[in-house]
């Protein structure tokens, strides 16, 4: 959606949502939320570079019970399918 007002800026915002059905309060509430991300998005983002860094030094190795206990010994707050969901979804 946003590629295409980008590719043709002639187009208006309303005219485009309107041939696709799509409501305005949707495409504004989606681009808010991109330049400011709520407080949860924020949070998740913290731990996901250590859920990586630990995965990745175990050789891909750890699944997420053993990342989970690693942070645990570590102190980050995480929750035990957290760390998948973080970490890019990889399996024990």
């Amino acid at each position: 959606m946003t590629a295409l007002l980008e590719e043709h800026p002639h187009l208006g915002v309303e005219c485009v949502l309107r041939e696709l059905h799509i409501a305005s309060f949707t495409y504004y509430r989606r681009r808010r939320a991109e330049r400011e991300p709520c407080a949860r998005t924020c949070q998740d983002a913290v731990p996901t570079g250590r859920i990586r860094q630990i995965h990745t030094d175990s050789g891909g190795i750890y699944g997420s019970p053993r990342v989970h206990a690693v942070l645990k010994r570590e102190g980050v707050a995480v929750g035990r399918w957290g760390a998948p969901a973080c970490g890019g979804g990889w399996s024990d």
